[in-house]
Order: C-alpha cells, then sequence, then structure tokens
C-alpha cells in the first residue's frame, strides 16, 4: 500500500485518548435517553456489547501488530481479499465515520441547549450550529495531526470529570437507599429481542475501539503502541459506560429519561441540584466536541490512504505543508453538512438515534470484514496467532453478524443503498488502478 511520510506525531498516551476519546463522545452522554424505554433490558445489552467490543478490539490489536499501515481496516482486508472486498470494506466505514459525526455534532450541541434554551425552540438552529461545530474541527485537523492530538489530549481528560461525578452519586445513592433506588427487575420483561435492540444501539456508544488503527503512519512504533492503546481503551470505556449508562436507566423515571435532552446533566440534577446539572451539561458538551475531533482526524485520514493507494481520486490523498489530508477532509467534511441539513426538521433526539443507527450499519460491515480477514491470514499463514485469537476472532464476527440483524430493517437498508453507491467510484476508478 502507498504511503506518504509524515511526521511521527501519536504515542501510546495519545492514540489511547484517541481510542477514548472518540469511544466517549455522545454515546454515554445521549444513550440513555434511547435506552431508557428498555430497562433492565439495557443493562444487559451493555454487557453483551463490551464483550463483543473486546472480541473486536482484540482482534484490530492482532492485526495491527502484524500490519502496522495506515489505513487500518482497509489495509488489513486488502491483504486477505484483494481490492475489491477492500474498497467496499473502506467504504462503508468512511460512510460510518462522517455519518456518525454528525450525531455528535449533535449531541455536543444538545447539551449545548442546557444553557441556551432558544436551541432547541428555534427550527433549523441546531444544524446551523452543528454544521459549525463541524466545520470549526475540521479547521483543527487540517492544521496538523499534533494540535488535533493535544486538543484530543486535553478533552480527553475533562470529558472523565463528569462520568466520574456520575459515578460516585450512584454509588453513593446505593449504599443510602440500597436496591430500592434502581428500577424493580423483573424476570418478565427481559426478553431476547430487548436485549438485541438495546445492544445495537449500544454498539454506537463502543466504536471508534479501532481508531488508533486509521493513522498508523503518523503513530510511533505502531506495531507496539497501537495494540497496547486499542486494548487498554476499549476495556476502561467499557467498565465506565457499563456504570454510568446503568445508573441513569435505573434510577431516573423512565419518563424523563426517554425525553431529555441531557439525560446525564438530568440524573445529576434529581440529586445534587441544577448548579450540578449545568456544570455536567458543559463537560458533556466539551466530551462531544473532543469526539468530534478525534472522528474528524479519521474521516480525513482514512479516505487519503485509499487515494494513496488508487481505489480513490489520486487529489484526495494530497497533504499540505504540515503533513495532514487537507482536501479528504474538506470532502468528508462537506457529505457530513448535507447529512445535517437533509435532517434539520428532526429534533435532536430523533436526529441522534437515526443517525446512530445507520453509522452502526456502516462499520458492522467493517467490523465482520475484519475478523473474517483475521482468520482468512491465520489459516493462509500471513499473520501468527494462536487458537484463543481464532476463537476470539469468531466470536467477534457473529457478535458483529447478530448485531447487524438488530439494527433493522430501516437502518440496514439505508446502509446498503449508501454502500452501493460507491460502486460507481470502483468502476471510475479500475482503469486508473491497471495504469
Amino acid at each position: 500500500m502507498g504511503g506518504v511520510k509524515t511526521a511521527k506525531g501519536l504515542g501510546f498516551w495519545m492514540c489511547t485518548a484517541l481510542v477514548v476519546g472518540n469511544i466517549i463522545g455522545s454515546g454515554v452522554f445521549l444513550l440513555p435517553t434511547s435506552l431508557a424505554p428498555f430497562g433492565w433490558n439495557a443493562v444487559f445489552g451493555w454487557i453483551l456489547t463490551i464483550a463483543g467490543a473486546i472480541c473486536l478490539a482484540f482482534v484490530f490489536a492482532q492485526l495491527a501488530r502484524a500490519m502496522p499501515r495506515g489505513g487500518g481496516p482497509y489495509a488489513y482486508t486488502l491483504e486477505a481479499f484483494g481490492r475489491a472486498p477492500a474498497f467496499a470494506v473502506a467504504w462503508s466505514y468512511w460512510i460510518s465515520l462522517w455519518v456518525g459525526n454528525a450525531a455528535i455534532a449533535a449531541a455536543a450541541i444538545s447539551y449545548l441547549s442546557v444553557f441556551f434554551p432558544a436551541i432547541g425552540q428555534i427550527a433549523g438552529l441546531p444544524a446551523v450550529l452543528t454544521c459549525a461545530a463541524v466545520w470549526l474541527f475540521t479547521a483543527i485537523n487540517c492544521r496538523g495531526v499534533r494540535e488535533a492530538g493535544a486538543v484530543q489530549m486535553v478533552t480527553t481528560g475533562l470529558k472523565l470529570l463528569p462520568l466520574l461525578a456520575v459515578m460516585v452519586l450512584a454509588v453513593l445513592l446505593l449504599f443510602q437507599h440500597g436496591p430500592r433506588v434502581l428500577m424493580p427487575f423483573h424476570a418478565a420483561d427481559i426478553s431476547v429481542s430487548g436485549i438485541t435492540a438495546a445492544a445495537t444501539l449500544t454498539l454506537w456508544g463502543m466504536l471508534g475501539l479501532e481508531s488508533a488503527t486509521v493513522p498508523a503512519d503518523s503513530v510511533e512504533d505502531p506495531e507496539r503502541t497501537i495494540p497496547a492503546a486499542t486494548l487498554a481503551g476499549t476495556i476502561l470505556t467499557g467498565v465506565i459506560y457499563l456504570v454510568v449508562c446503568s445508573a441513569v436507566v435505573l434510577m431516573v423515571p423512565s419518563a424523563i429519561a426517554s425525553v431529555s435532552n441531557a439525560p446525564l446533566a438530568d440524573f445529576v440534577s434529581l440529586y445534587w441540584g441544577t448548579n450540578a446539572r449545568d456544570i455536567l451539561a458543559l463537560f458533556a458538551a466539551i466530551s462531544a466536541l473532543g469526539a468530534l475531533n478525534g472522528w474528524i482526524l479519521l474521516q480525513g485520514e482514512l479516505p487519503a490512504a485509499m487515494a494513496r493507494d488508487g481505489v480513490f481520486p489520486r487529489w484526495l490523498g494530497k497533504v499540505s505543508g504540515r503533513g495532514t489530508p487537507v482536501r479528504a477532509h474538506l470532502v468528508s467534511s462537506a457529505l457530513l453538512t448535507a447529512i445535517v441539513c437533509l435532517n434539520y426538521q428532526k429534533s435532536m433526539a430523533q436526529l441522534f438515534t437515526f443517525i446512530i443507527l445507520l453509522a452502526t450499519s456502516a462499520s458492522l460491515v467493517m467490523y465482520l470484514a475484519c475478523a473474517l480477514a483475521a482468520l482468512w491470514l491465520l489459516y493462509k499463514g500471513k499473520m501468527q496467532g494462536s487458537p484463543v485469537f481464532a476463537v476470539v476472532a469468531v466470536l467477534a464476527g457473529a457478535y458483529a453478524v447478530w448485531t447487524l440483524i438488530g439494527a433493522g430493517l430501516e437502518a440496514t437498508g439505508w446502509g446498503a443503498v449508501l454502500l452501493l453507491a460507491g460502486l460507481p467510484v470502483y468502476w471510475i476508478m479500475r482503469p486508473k488502478r491497471k495504469a
């Protein structure tokens, strides 16, 4: 795979911040609203999602150790299956990046509505502010990878503070009031369909575990740094998510949580007052904006890597004097802006739920393909791995299939339409690749 030389700028801590920062974005701060109707099913959905995410993280860690190349999922499927499948995977993953970024930006603006209620009252204003946030962080990423990495380090540290506050409050409530503070558990309410639907939504919260694999060309000692950061970031985030989201779903009345634009802030305000609510809402907005920064980094790096390999137009792979793929960033953010504008009439919660299902279904294609690529490369002897790794890869693939089914017909259908939209690009680029 062709590459360009860029200044190495991402070490272990920056890569871990990229993984944690990309995973902990809008998901943990808005997902309780979408999960509230599922009750205890949401808790079991989280457990399954975290287990599946750890399996996927292990697969990506091993692939990154064997092939520390820029482009991540695209590089792995290219090595295993060739150009056509690799293009399909990379195209679907790229779609999930800029589509998902719309949800992240919408979440940030949603939490800012706590301070500026007019945001949720004026039609079209959320969409305008969402697009403004997108282009602000596009500009930051166009300046350079170290600048984006520094922003990621700061925002990742800040976003952990409100999550810690929610965890402390949940523990204090359990000590003071015991199990009665939780939603009553009724075995009859637990169902396979409920757990599956909840797990599909919760997977959105774990998307990003592969983040460190994409900008591999800009990572110091990628063979060691990327696997370690991927596993550490995924496990840490999974534990935080399970505690925080379960606390809100089980301790806040469903009638309140299911319509909240800021569920974590509302949870805190029930027990610590409105001042605490405002502080948490501010940190939640910072968290989502930090995640937006990291995801915009990826939405530019991936198409640039594909362009350098000849499956996207070459001009997308051109880099600036600072080594950043400015053109790829601009194209991705333009498509992201179009998604936001086409859905400007939806409420913030409706926009968030629809987009996360669409982005999740697109990401699952990539996750399934990478699990299959790992198994195929093991079978062909192109990478080393133990029987345990083979079992984990099988579990990761099965998990991806199961969650893809749970995404539902609408989201999966739109994901298929977007995937098919890449066929003209692939066929147009075929003569140039042969030349």
